[in-house]
């Protein structure tokens, strides 16, 4: 029986797979967000949640009892053994997220997309068929991440520096897709990929 053809979209922070990921989603294909996965898996009253507390201790929680995302940020960016300690928590359970609602989709379905920032970081690419890589220079990923999350630019830089360089990315993605430039090029981009996904269609 066929499945949909697995396809994952990478690449690094703040390089635009948000905006691509919608731009497929509105040629019609089904998409699922890793990010959105992993703020399920630690909110209030999940075991994911419980775990982290339990590592990283009660100063993690917000006011309303939920996950301070930024508190966090600022505990495990800087410290890399750290970082790894929360991916232990978060990785497994996003992992079966993504895998199951796979599953789910029509079986005649071409292909659908999962956003997976992590991708090769996490070894993950070996589930996928194939991998979109968006890809911008660096520079322009520290500018964006400083006006987006109001960050300076040294911690700007070390979010960059928490995951594998975009060249090394896109040598081993399938297509990358550019967002340096305007929207425009970037749709004809996204469009360009959708037309070659879909003749390939399902496995």
């Amino acid at each position: 029986m066929p499945r949909p053809r697995r396809v994952a979209l990478t690449g690094g922070i703040a390089t635009g797979k948000s905006y691509v990921r919608a731009r497929f989603e509105q040629l019609g294909v089904p998409t699922c967000d890793a990010d959105t996965l992993a703020r399920a898996v630690v909110a209030p009253g999940t075991d994911g949640l419980a775990a982290v507390v339990r590592v990283f201790g009660a100063e993690v929680l917000g006011e309303h009892g939920g996950l301070d995302r930024r508190r966090v940020a600022a505990i495990v960016f800087p410290d890399p053994a750290k970082r790894r300690q929360l991916e232990e928590i978060v990785h497994p359970a996003v992992r079966r997220a993504t895998d199951a609602w796979f599953e789910h989709l029509e079986p005649a379905t071409p292909f659908a997309i999962a956003d997976i920032p992590l991708l090769y970081e996490t070894g993950r690419d070996r589930d996928f068929d194939e991998v979109i890589v968006t890809a911008c220079d660096p520079a322009i990923q520290v500018t964006r991440i400083m006006e987006r999350d109001h960050l300076t630019e040294a911690d700007a830089r070390l979010r960059i520096e928490a995951q594998l360089p975009i060249q090394e990315k896109a040598r081993r993605a399938d297509y990358i897709i550019r967002t340096d430039g305007a929207f425009e090029e970037t749709d004809r981009q996204v469009q360009e990929v959708f037309e070659r996904l879909r003749r390939r269609g399902p496995t």
